[in-house]
């Protein structure tokens, strides 16, 4: 099936891309606005995350609950996060209700009310986000990680601090409003069933008026290599590890996402065959790739009991190193598979493609098709996959333990 990628960027900076799938009956858009919670202040940890909160109660014509009442009777499916460099908003509904659905997604971002009345009470509900990650040791644990490994300005987390989320005032809401969200660097991604020139002219009315310019800092992204242990009184201990890999927008990326995929993609994986099924050592165990502007890197979990930690910790290190001895064919056919087939279901999904487009054009300025994708896949072998491990070896380690005693990473690994 013949894949098509469409592209305009408006002269108010807004970048649209989309990818007519008219084998579907939804459309899906996501709307990244380039600004994070690395644009926050250091004494408003947490500002991206509550701005971004007020913003969606209530904005143009509609108040907080006829938003919410307006997009359930549209029968939208709606998400929104906020992340280091990007707020992102992605709503899904059937094709003949795109033009309103687009439009209160707009409101939200042009023109919020921001209701006193209603600030204690998403303060609140932050705060309570915020504490539930003590519930949460394995989440906490990624957290812990990327605020080690990335450094106090690229690993803060959306959901911020205690401290940060107290000090923030309305008035900070609306300035961090007014001086960031802007159409300038954004980018609105559409995939399903749409036709791209009345899109692009639905477009236009809706947002080619808005104006703003933003000046989001420019990147410097490094990792750190560190070891942090959070002291967790349990019978089980919590390891996150992360090390050194090639960004998304690196030539040599599809290699080392597939040595990724030897790892960790599916039950006959390494890490679950060796980690899990031959020893028992864990209840859980995987890793995935992880780019943060132009730094990648691998992050792994690993889930024990505290008695066999630090050999759960040693088996998943040496797991990984032994991607040196060589790569079973049968492995690689495996992985190339699993693509195959996740590339087919994505043709299925709007909502998925959408999201997926915005974020290749961050990272690429361009979209890979679904061809280029798998001929990229398709010339991955045993060979090749080991060349660029040795070329890229696993180092910079990162290591955060949560759990009643700290873990030590084996002699050699720095």
């Amino acid at each position: 099936m013949e894949q098509s990628i469409f592209q305009h960027t408006f002269p108010n900076g807004l970048v649209l891309l989309g990818e007519p799938m008219p084998w579907l009956e939804s459309v899906a858009f996501t709307l990244l606005i380039r600004v994070g919670t690395s644009d926050e202040p250091s004494d408003r940890k947490g500002l991206a995350g509550l701005a971004f909160e007020m913003m969606q109660r209530g904005a143009g014509e509609l108040d907080s609950h006829a938003i919410v009442e307006e997009l359930d009777f549209l029968g939208v499916e709606r998400s929104s996060s906020v992340s280091t460099f990007h707020t992102s908003t992605s709503m899904a509904c059937m094709a003949s209700v795109l033009e309103p659905t687009l439009k209160i997604a707009v409101s939200i971002l042009r023109e919020p009310h921001f209701p006193d009345s209603e600030m204690e009470e998403a303060r609140q509900s932050s705060l309570l986000e915020l504490a539930s990650l003590e519930d949460d040791p394995s989440q906490k644990c990624f957290t812990e990680l990327k605020k080690a490994r990335f450094g106090e300005v690229y690993g803060r987390i959306s959901l911020g601090t205690e401290e940060g989320l107290v000090a923030i005032t309305l008035d900070d809401c609306k300035e961090y409003w007014g001086q960031h969200i802007s159409p300038s660097g954004a980018v609105l991604s559409v995939a399903g069933n749409f036709k791209w020139d009345e899109l692009r002219e639905l477009v236009e009315r809706v947002i080619g008026d808005w104006n703003g310019n933003s000046n989001p800092h420019k990147p410097n992204v490094k990792a750190y290599p560190s070891v942090v242990h959070v002291e967790h009184d349990s019978q089980q201990t919590h390891i996150a590890l992360a090390y050194d890999a090639v960004p998304y927008q690196h030539p040599e990326y599809y290699q080392s996402r597939g040595l990724v995929g030897i790892l960790s993609d599916g039950m006959s994986s390494r890490l679950f065959s060796e980690v899990r099924e031959k020893r028992g050592l864990v209840y859980s165990v995987s890793a995935s790739s992880h780019s943060l502007h132009d730094c990648g890197s691998v992050m792994c979990y690993a889930g024990t009991t505290a008695a066999r930690a630090q050999e759960t910790l040693d088996v998943t290190i040496a797991t990984i190193n032994a991607i040196r001895d060589g790569i079973d064919p049968q492995e690689l056919s495996r992985l190339k598979s699993r693509v195959r087939t996740s590339l087919v279901m994505d043709q299925e999904s709007s909502s998925a493609r959408s999201s997926q487009i915005a974020y290749d054009w961050v990272y690429l300025k361009r979209v890979p098709t679904r061809s280029e994708v798998l001929s990229e896949v398709d010339k991955l072998t045993c060979n090749s996959l080991l060349e660029h491990f040795n070329r890229f070896p696993p180092r910079s380690w990162s290591m955060v333990t949560i759990g009643p005693e700290p873990l030590e990473l084996p002699n050699g690994i720095s």
